[in-house]
């Protein structure tokens, strides 16, 4: 095992991992910005490292501050959680280069799905189900243009190849908006993401968003832990989750469970990783990997018993995997309703002191959140504050719970979205299930 671990990260994620480590063990390390030293994880950390002032990029995306910061405390493996350089090729290759441990997925395999061009490819070669699209780069020819977008059938919709976060993408209805949205995307992708390679796929009209959560050890085994729907997003940003997800065609499911396990021996992946698809009638699309844990982890660790983030500590210390494909099983249902600092009308971040905390309990419940009385949640950074999840037998018991929660949940002294959330589960379509992507912007009037 592991002995001691540098925590990459802060807020809700860096508590979760501390607690993980904690239980197997591991000596924790916290690295956090000048804004972000009374940080929970950081009190509870049996060290802590200042990497630098409160911007991110002079901080927690600082590589030779991070690389420095486990040198010093003699860290052995280094976990980046999500976000920030979690899915950088190039911090996981300095972090092994430097004598370290990545939690996490090789660079080289980090870099071919973190390529939405190259991660297709290899989607393709190992049987998983991708969108009709342009099956590589886009070429600079006009007629080659026309010709691709005329074999996929309009609607289509222009991406990034570097893209993420729903930016660098643009939908394009009719041949006469094409070349302009090309022309357009291809210098958005090149400013915001130093890459201006697009492609194109068919712009899926009314899809549901699903994933599939997979660990594999890098040693030939690798399962599923079923999947997630995670349909209720507003600007391609999720804000409610469940799993498992409601109303799949079964045969649908065992096939792409099927295909993802086997990617993942195809690619010869490591650690926790999310396989995303479009779902529309009955069949799945394949749009991109995510090769870390995400934000939603609790929910599939609600309904399989499996804590994600151990199996990715011990996977890293080079322990096969510690379950076998039936030794998974499915118990119940869960959700996950994202707790922001925002404004719940214009969503205008709302950072600030919270003067009081209280978080909600009972059978099912569970909150991840770095926030307690006193906290300051600073400007720079994301607004997530805290993760509400609920666990039930069947899925009305868990959105009963959900309801609760939110009801008792207190958050003074900062706006926050759960008037939102409350909106969402007393909403007659999200209750029935089965929302596509596109429902809450419309609810919302967006």
């Amino acid at each position: 095992m592991l002995d001691k671990v540098l925590i990459a990260n802060r807020g809700e994620i860096a508590l979760r991992i501390l607690r993980a480590c904690k239980e197997l063990g591991i000596k924790t390390v916290a690295v956090h910005s000048v804004a972000d030293r009374d940080l929970m994880h950081v009190r509870l950390s049996d060290e802590a490292v200042c990497i630098g002032p409160a911007p991110s990029s002079k901080s927690y995306l600082n590589i030779p501050a991070l690389i420095s910061a486990a040198e010093v405390t003699d860290s052995v493996g280094i976990h980046p959680g999500y976000g920030f350089l979690a899915e950088s090729a190039t911090f996981a290759e300095q972090v092994e280069r430097s004598g370290f441990t990545f939690i996490g997925p090789s660079a080289d395999v980090i870099r071919l799905m973190g390529d939405k061009v190259s991660a297709i490819a290899a989607m393709k070669k190992a049987g998983v189900p991708t969108v009709p699209g342009s099956d590589g780069p886009l070429p600079e020819d006009t007629g080659e243009l026309f010709a691709i977008a005329n074999r996929i059938g309009y609607p289509v919709i222009i991406k990034a190849a570097a893209g993420g976060g729903g930016r660098g993408m643009r939908v394009v209805h009719s041949e006469a908006h094409l070349l302009n949205a090309i022309q357009v995307t291809r210098s958005e992708a090149g400013a915001a993401f130093g890459d201006d390679t697009l492609y194109m796929e068919k712009f899926l009209e009314r899809p549901r968003h699903v994933e599939i959560q997979v660990l594999a050890d890098g040693q030939g085994n690798a399962i599923h832990l079923y999947d997630r729907d995670c349909s209720m997003q507003r600007r391609h940003q999720k804000v409610v989750e469940e799993a498992p997800a409601p109303m799949i065609d079964e045969e649908a499911r065992q096939k792409v469970f099927k295909s993802c396990v086997d990617a993942c021996i195809h690619i010869g992946y490591r650690g926790a990783g999310t396989f995303e698809f479009l779902y529309e009638d009955g069949n799945f699309y394949f749009i991109e990997m995510n090769t870390r844990v995400q934000v939603e982890h609790p929910v599939t660790e609600a309904i399989t018993g499996v804590d994600i983030v151990k199996e990715q500590l011990r996977i890293a210390s080079g322990m096969p995997l510690s379950y076998k494909q039936e030794d998974i099983k499915v118990r119940g249902h869960a959700f996950e309703c994202r707790i922001n600092a925002e404004d719940p009308k214009t969503f205008m971040p709302c950072p600030g002191k919270v003067t009081h905390f209280h978080a909600p309990g009972g059978n099912g419940v569970r909150v991840d959140s770095h926030l307690y009385d006193g906290y300051t949640v600073p400007p720079h950074y994301d607004s997530l504050i805290a993760k509400l999840i609920t666990h039930g037998e069947d899925r009305a018991t868990a959105l009963a719970r959900m309801k609760n929660a939110l009801e008792e949940v207190l958050i003074d002294g900062i706006r926050t979205n759960i008037p939102l959330h409350a909106e969402i589960v007393r909403d007659s379509n999200f209750r029935n299930g089965g929302v596509n992507i596109h429902y809450l912007e419309k609810k919302l009037g967006l």
